[in-house]
């Protein structure tokens, strides 16, 4: 067996440095990127209007003032005296032609993951079609689909797309569902991520 020329492996050796490093800055530098991106956008919504106030360019300041102000309206409308008021704007929109149906989907979208009642919480493993080998990992979303006329023997769950934020809901029967003894959260990263990132497994 002929060694390969030193220059050939040098070259191999150099590339292999080149896809390790590149495998160790990639994640950090867009999770940064990522980041500054959205800092900066947020940030750039309310710093005209205070620059413009204070007469000064503060950068943090934005962002800082956006989460003040939505910290306070989450604690006035927790309040007996603005709760009325809220829940006035909430039935205004609700009751709105075409606004009605943007607002409800983001409402509903936001309290899912953030609110008292999320909804994410509960990964499961789906069985498509019967007597299929192939499976798919989704979130139970709701399992009183009686509103549709769809009987208790269904729940709708929600299967997320790998490397995106985007998904399909199925309407799925009980038993072709098996839940699935892990986090919601590590369940989630390793939709998004296709696999790659390996569950941590729960304590006992």
């Amino acid at each position: 067996m002929t060694e390969q020329p030193p220059k050939k492996a040098l070259f191999k050796q150099l590339l292999f440095y080149f896809f390790q490093g590149l495998l160790f800055i990639a994640p950090i530098t867009i999770t940064i990127w990522s980041i500054y991106i959205t800092f900066n956008y947020i940030d750039g919504l309310l710093m005209d209007l205070i620059d413009r106030l204070i007469g000064r360019h503060i950068p943090g300041l934005g962002i800082a003032v956006l989460i003040t102000f939505i910290t306070i309206i989450g604690m006035l409308g927790t309040s007996f005296f603005f709760k009325p008021f809220l829940l006035l704007f909430d039935r205004f929109f609700v009751k709105a032609p075409l606004i009605k149906i943007i607002y409800t989907s983001v409402k509903d979208l936001v309290s899912a993951f953030v609110g008292q009642k999320k909804r994410f919480n509960e990964p499961v493993l789906v069985k498509v079609g019967k007597g299929a080998d192939l499976e798919k990992i989704g979130f139970i979303t709701n399992k009183d689909l009686s509103f549709l006329g769809i009987p208790n023997s269904k729940v709708a769950v929600y299967l997320p797309h790998s490397y995106a934020w985007s998904g399909n809901l199925f309407i799925v029967p009980v038993e072709n569902i098996k839940p699935i003894d892990a986090s919601a959260t590590e369940v989630m990263k390793f939709i998004i991520s296709a696999g790659v990132t390996n569950l941590e497994q729960p304590n006992d």
